[in-house]
């Protein structure tokens, strides 16, 4: 017998590297780019910045990569914990990578028309990010039912905190609430802002968790 050590830290380093490219691409890349209401500022911004538009595209499959694997590996880990909150863990994190997939299609698309001398690039442009942002929101549905059964898993577990399953679970919770926030009431992104909150705690908490502790649940050697 021995413990689940190296699966947890591939596991966590995937988590970690989904985390580190979301948040450079959709948080920092995205916001230099993409003006809201000026499709003519975001055309001058792509033109200008060509390259940091393509390092967006480049993170956003990169974000596609490391929540697939995530998802596999996550699998994999809790497999024997719960086998249905294990799969559902996979099929939600693999219907996510699909949905930033197509957006990171529709940004590269961009980038085309952008560089097009002969199209009417504004406009298209200004619609194929506003498509983008929006796939962005509607996978929250699908990130917040990959974290309920990932607490299910914690839960489960022997010697995980009972804790870390609970702020998980939250943190589900609030990213679905928050995904119909966003459409029901769209000046209300304060709150939808301070829904996910539990969210990046349970995410941070169980990667730092997964890379330094590891799980104790003795599996076959």
């Amino acid at each position: 017998m021995n413990t689940v050590l190296g699966p947890a830290r591939t596991t966590g380093l995937l988590y970690l590297g989904l985390a580190v490219t979301g948040a450079l691409g959709f948080l920092l890349i995205r916001p230099r780019l993409f003006v809201s209401g000026d499709a003519a500022a975001t055309l001058a911004n792509l033109v200008a910045h060509e390259s940091l538009a393509r390092a967006g595209v480049a993170l956003e499959l990169l974000v596609v990569v490391t929540q697939a694997l995530a998802a596999i590996w996550f699998h994999r880990l809790f497999r024997g914990a719960d086998r249905l909150a294990a799969l559902s863990i996979a099929a939600f994190g693999l219907v996510n990578a699909v949905v930033i997939l197509v957006s990171a299609a529709l940004l590269a698309t961009a980038v085309e028309v952008a560089g097009d001398p002969t199209a009417d690039a504004a406009p298209a442009v200004q619609l194929l990010y506003l498509i983008s942002g929006n796939l962005w929101g509607v996978g929250a549905l699908f990130f917040g039912l990959w974290l309920i059964p990932m607490g299910r898993c914690v839960l489960r577990s022997p010697r995980m905190p009972r804790a870390l399953g609970w702020t998980l679970i939250a943190g589900g919770v609030g990213y679905l609430i928050s995904a119909f926030v966003a459409v029901l009431a769209p000046g209300a992104g304060p709150v939808a802002d301070a829904l996910v909150v539990p969210a990046t705690v349970g995410e941070l908490w169980m990667v730092g968790y997964l890379l330094f502790r590891g799980l104790d649940r003795p599996v076959p050697a």
